[in-house]
């Protein structure tokens, strides 16, 4: 795909100012950095960094059977969640495959607006999860919209979020639970503020209309000047999730994968009434992974320097035992990291004798349980 024919943001001229390497991302054209890297991964970790992560696929699910299509189309038990609260599931195919990981939101605030949820799905699946979705809504009282264009989404996220975002918005921050969003005013524009993050940290993502977007991104710019806040490209989105422990799709998430393949198993409600796509496939994996476990996400810490990548080997006594899903230099850690399947023998923190075929040369790695990095609350 040429640069001309890749999708462009509302902020893209002001990454451009701001002196943005940019990258193709699932056919949009974003930040991969502003500068270093590192610097920015560090400023989340301490300060506070600000993202543009308007690639991501906003569905809007409405009517009087929407929790109903939801629950049916989803494998997570939707008509549980509260309005004003967020769930993280996943979008299966019949034979149990992971279509995708989402967040679902629950909007409006009361129980008589039960009936509006957003679906939140990844660049990359955005158009798979429409399509599925508009698929399973046959004979359900619902409507399925794609607001892909509806949305700008800006992430603040670091410890000194709270603060920078409290000095401008008139809403409840404090109140705010993890995992919910609220609807209220950023800068004076009209927001839904979300209490969710893919970097470990504390945080904010804030949708906003795309025509709103670039005084948002100036104003939080502007209130976090004090506070050492940077804006951050999604190189660093990538080592922050990492060392956090959160799959990516793609990586960590395929649709050769179950959700009990991949560890997620937990997302899978069973109890919640009726069908819903992939239930068959999912009680047999799940009775399979009983009886046979299968590989298990683990992390690995490089005693030395060189950086496992995603497809590289995992062995043991000269046999592959796994495959790294993931890999990266972590700045927190000081060392390369790496999200890997390897088979259940080999899984336990502090196994011996696991490494990486790098190349050709096997780096030992020492085995720990995820995620590498946990904030302190």
């Amino acid at each position: 795909m040429s640069s001309s024919e890749l999708r462009r943001t509302a902020l893209d001229a002001t990454h451009r100012a701001l002196g943005a390497t940019m990258t193709d991302f699932a056919g949009w054209d974003m930040p991969l950095r502003y500068g270093s890297e590192r610097e920015e991964h560090v400023a989340v970790r301490t300060r506070a960094g600000l993202f543009d992560l308007s690639h991501m696929g906003e569905i809007t699910v409405t009517g009087p059977q929407a929790a109903e299509l939801l629950n049916f189309a989803l494998v997570g038990n939707i008509g549980t969640v509260k309005p004003g609260r967020a769930r993280y599931t996943m979008i299966c195919r019949e034979d149990g495959g992971i279509l995708d990981d989402l967040i679902v939101y629950r909007l409006g605030e009361s129980e008589a607006a039960s009936s509006h949820y957003m679906v939140v799905a990844n660049a990359s699946n955005a158009q798979v999860v429409l399509d599925a979705l508009t698929e399973r809504a046959a004979g359900f009282d619902a409507e399925v919209r794609d607001d892909r264009d509806a949305y700008a989404l800006l992430a603040v996220q670091g410890p000194e979020s709270p603060g920078i975002l409290a000095s401008l918005t008139d809403a409840d921050l404090d109140g705010l639970k993890y995992y919910a969003g609220l609807p209220g005013t950023v800068a004076g524009v009209p927001a839904l503020i979300a209490r969710t993050g893919y970097t470990g940290e504390d945080g904010f993502e804030l949708f906003v209309q795309p025509e709103h977007a670039v005084e948002v991104w100036q104003a939080l710019t502007k209130a976090g000047e004090g506070a050492g806040l940077v804006p951050c490209g999604l190189s660093c989105r990538d080592t922050l999730r990492l060392e956090a422990g959160m799959p990516l799709y793609g990586n960590e998430l395929t649709t050769s994968l179950t959700p009990f393949d991949a560890g997620l198993g937990r997302v899978v409600k069973f109890e919640k009434e009726g069908d819903f796509v992939g239930r068959a496939a999912l009680t047999e994996a799940a009775s399979r992974a009983e009886q046979n476990p299968p590989r298990v996400l683990v992390g690995l810490v490089a005693e030395g320097r060189r950086v496992p990548r995603a497809g590289y080997p995992v062995v043991a006594g000269g046999e592959v035992i796994g495959e790294v899903t993931s890999g990266a230099p972590s700045p927190t850690l000081g060392k390369p990291i790496a999200m890997a399947y390897v088979d259940p023998a080999h899984a336990a923190p502090g196994t011996e004798g696991v490494g990486v075929d790098i190349r050709g040369s096997h780096e030992p790695y020492e085995v720990v349980a995820l995620p590498f990095y946990k904030r302190q609350k």
